[in-house]
Order: structure tokens, then C-alpha cells, then sequence
């Protein structure tokens, strides 16, 4: 099925099902997905195999903040402001070597031009135990954090991590956020390899509310698949009343619940 790639460092600014207006920075290569998961539903298609990538390919700091600037300036002469200002792109962005920096410039640039507008990260979780990386998403309005199941089982067939994880670890560094974080969790159904793929079933779904729980993030954001997927296997959409359903389960412990269908 197809995916895509962004093609350049700033996209955008598009619409988001779950952040309104969003103004998009890539800080991966233009022309492959750089990330340490290999999630069966990515957008932007397999995790290549081979060495990993070095810095010389990234975009530099200077870079990013040139392009940044020159963007916000230009919309703020149209009067079009951004909502968010999102460090997505083509995989993960805190792997750049430079990231804590580039957000600190991200911050000086959204005061300069639009003070009001959020700056949002989405990320795997899976760098958040080191201390720097975990001090620059502290920085931000939304630290967007993904966490699709409280099983290793199941993290590893949905995620396909590239990298040692296991889930409780990463639970309790969440949890250590004290709240400072938003938990996102993407839902989905079929098969993949010849294995059922269902992380709403009831043990699943009991499993991650403990998570929830225990994290107890300032907000949660529910999906499912919206794009193409790389596998070609057959990954289903969730019904958005199965989805409502499980945010009601989020809003029963307190804790603010966003759904996008």
C-alpha cells in the first residue's frame, strides 16, 4: 500500500485530527524514515535495515531554526497562525543528535512571532530515560508520548521495536513525568504474519488502563489508522463508537480523553 514521506524540514501548516492547525517540522532525512520502531501501521511506510543514520544526513540545527524563522515570518505577514507547531516528521524526532537545542530555538522562535500558538512533540517514549531528551520534551506545551499496549507481546508485534524495550520500564519512566505528558494510543484490528491483531480486547484494554492509571497523564488521545499501511495485511480500522467507548473507560479514572475516528 502506499505510504509517503515529508520532503522537506517545514510542512504544512495542515489541519490535524488531533492538534487543529499544525505547522510541521521534519528533522529526518527528506528521503527515508529514520526511527528505532517499525510499526506494522507506520504512514510513513518500513524502517529501513542497515547502519544507523549519521549526523552528516540530518539537518543541522541552524538548518531547522533558519527554516523555521523564515516560515513563521512569512505566515505571521499573511496573519496565519498555527495552532501547534509539531516535531513529527519522517520517524522519530528525538534521535537528532541536536534536538534539546533545536527545541529551545523552536520556543524562542513561536515567542517571537506567535506566543500563543503550542509546541507539540510525538514520540515513541522510547528516549525519555535519557535525561536530556526527557528536559527538552519537558519544554514543550504537548509532550505527545505513545503507548499502544501495557504487554511486550504485544508492543513487539505492533512496534516492532529496534531496541530493548519492555513495557513496565517504560511505564515507570511515564509515570516519573508526574503528569506532564499526554498519552497516545493507536488502536487497531486484522491480522499481520498470520496473527490476530486486536489491542481493544478486554485484557488488553484492562491492562492499559492500569498503565493509565499509573501514568496518570494530563490527557489521553485515542486513534486508529487513517492513512495506508506498509505490511499490505489486512489492519482495520477501529469503529469511532468502540473508540468512544474506551474513552469513556479514560474519563471514568478522571483523566481528560481526545478521540480521532
Amino acid at each position: 500500500m502506499a505510504t509517503f514521506l515529508f520532503d522537506e524540514i517545514i510542512f504544512g501548516p495542515v489541519k490535524s485530527r488531533r492538534l487543529g492547525v499544525s505547522l510541521g517540522i521534519n528533522l529526518l532525512p527528506v528521503n527515508r524514515k529514520v526511527c528505532n520502531f517499525n510499526c506494522i501501521y507506520c504512514e510513513c511506510g518500513w524502517t529501513p535495515e542497515g547502519p544507523e543514520i549519521t549526523s552528516k544526513k540530518l539537518p543541522s540545527r541552524k538548518e531547522v531554526r533558519d527554516a523555521l524563522d523564515k516560515k513563521l515570518s512569512g505566515m505571521k505577514a499573511a496573519s496565519q497562525a498555527p495552532d501547534v507547531i509539531t516535531y513529527a516528521g519522517n520517524g522519530e524526532p528525538t534521535l537528532h543528535p541536536e534536538f534539546p537545542g533545536i527545541i529551545d530555538d523552536s520556543i524562542r522562535l513561536r515567542d517571537k512571532y506567535f506566543p500563543d500558538a503550542k509546541i507539540a512533540v510525538l514520540s515513541n517514549s522510547t528516549t525519555i530515560s535519557r535525561p536530556e531528551i526527557r528536559e527538552a520534551l519537558m519544554k514543550a506545551d504537548q509532550n505527545i508520548l505513545k503507548l499502544d499496549s501495557a504487554f511486550d507481546r504485544t508492543v513487539k508485534i505492533h512496534n516492532q521495536p529496534k531496541v530493548r524495550i519492555k513495557v513496565e520500564e517504560l511505564i515507570k519512566n511515564l509515570s516519573e513525568l508526574k503528569g506532564r505528558v499526554i498519552i497516545q494510543t493507536l488502536f487497531l484490528r486484522g491480522t499481520y504474519q498470520g496473527r490476530v491483531i486486536d489491542n481493544t480486547t478486554p485484557g488488553e484494554l484492562s491492562a492499559w488502563l492500569e498503565a493509565i492509571k499509573k501514568i496518570q497523564p494530563s490527557e489521553v488521545m485515542i486513534y486508529t489508522i487513517h492513512r495506508d499501511t506498509p505490511s499490505g495485511s489486512d489492519l482495520r480500522k477501529v469503529p469511532p463508537g468502540d473508540l468512544k467507548r474506551i474513552a469513556l473507560m479514560v474519563n471514568s479514572l478522571g483523566i481528560k480523553t481526545r478521540v480521532s475516528g
